[in-house]
């Protein structure tokens, strides 16, 4: 099924996009991982905002698992309200944005830049605000995103941050792995008629949770973020772990809870929590690889195998964004520009 819209066009560019960081941003990649490696950087703090603070936590998890580093969130109130920047020391100070024009992300590097820290930018403008605090700029190429809700940005932005961890690493297994993924999303996208087929059951749903762990923590976030904007639902993200911690009091007969659970070392705590979910009456739309994981759900969407773990949120994603559309498109809201939302946000 094909719809007329910018974002439809915007999800099946991706793997063209992909491709296209993965062919031309790899030098630049690799000269920042020089860079980090020659000021014996351990410590990355990342601007972000929306979307863009999604692909920070993607960030959080593999820069932290494979390469060891600390990797924190920035507070940009701090910069450009408060006037009490922090001292960062001996970081890389990322900003993350698609327009690269919001000023508080800006005020972060600029900050970073007067105080010497080495500085960084994920943009799909190279010429932005942003960049120009930047010492060195990954650009997304992924070309003009017209509609409002953000979705090829968002995976370049995680291939971005996958082949710097993938230089950092100076492992070739990593680059090969990586370089499969714009075909295997190609391949992920033919999952629209099984989605389709499951969006009209939700045709009235108010509110759902979505769970990740681990490297999907950020997939879960983002998935939640695109339903609120394209389908006006009331979603929230949580980890397994943290809805445990007094969420689960909210599931009732019913409930729709989506899960994102590919293969990997958190799959047999999120076997035991979809267990634990449908003992109190949820109702679980599963995205995974995993036949014992899905058949454990009432509506499965099955992903591609052989993803490795580090690189699954970005293949992971792209069934949220098809439900999302279509769930959109069943409602008959606009795909293109959700009510009260413009495409750049310029916060302070």
């Amino acid at each position: 099924m094909t719809i007329n819209s910018h974002l439809h066009k915007e999800i099946h560019q991706q793997p063209e996009v992909l491709q296209t960081l993965l062919n031309n941003e790899r030098d630049v990649v690799q000269q920042l991982a020089t860079a980090i490696k020659e000021r014996d950087i351990t410590h990355v703090i990342i601007a972000a905002r929306g979307t863009s603070d999604n692909a920070a936590r993607y960030a959080k998890y593999l820069l932290g698992a494979v390469n060891g580093m600390v990797v924190t969130l920035a507070t940009p109130s701090l910069f450009s309200i408060y006037n009490q920047p922090p001292r960062f020391g001996n970081a890389l100070v990322m900003g993350i944005s698609q327009s690269g024009k919001s000023p508080d992300i800006v005020a972060v590097l600029a900050e970073a830049r007067k105080q010497g820290a080495l500085t960084a930018a994920i943009s799909n403008f190279a010429d932005s605000d942003l960049a120009k605090q930047a010492d060195y700029v990954i650009k997304l190429n992924a070309g003009e995103e017209k509609s409002v809700a953000a979705t090829k940005t968002y995976t370049t932005s995680l291939t971005a941050i996958a082949a710097l961890s993938a230089s950092l690493s100076d492992t070739d297994e990593m680059w090969e792995n990586l370089g499969q993924i714009p075909s295997i999303v190609e391949t992920t996208l033919g999952m629209s008629s099984e989605i389709i087929r499951s969006t009209e059951r939700y045709r009235y749903m108010e509110h759902c949770v979505v769970i990740g762990r681990g490297y999907n923590y950020a997939t879960a976030f983002e998935l939640a973020l695109k339903l609120k904007e394209l389908t006006y639902t009331i979603v929230e993200p949580y980890s397994s772990a943290d809805f445990q911690h007094g969420p689960l009091a909210l599931i009732e007969q019913g409930f729709p809870v989506i899960i994102v659970a590919p293969t990997g070392v958190v799959l047999p705590e999120m076997q035991s929590f979809m267990r634990t979910l449908t003992e109190h009456g949820a109702e679980l739309i599963t995205i995974s690889d995993d036949k014992e994981t899905l058949d454990l759900s009432r509506v499965p969407l099955t992903l591609p195998t052989n993803v490795p773990e580090w690189l699954s949120p970005l293949v992971s994603i792209i069934p949220g964004q098809l439900f999302a559309m279509h769930l959109a498109h069943t409602r008959d809201y606009s795909l293109d520009t959700p009510r009260g939302i413009r495409k750049v946000t310029e916060t302070r």
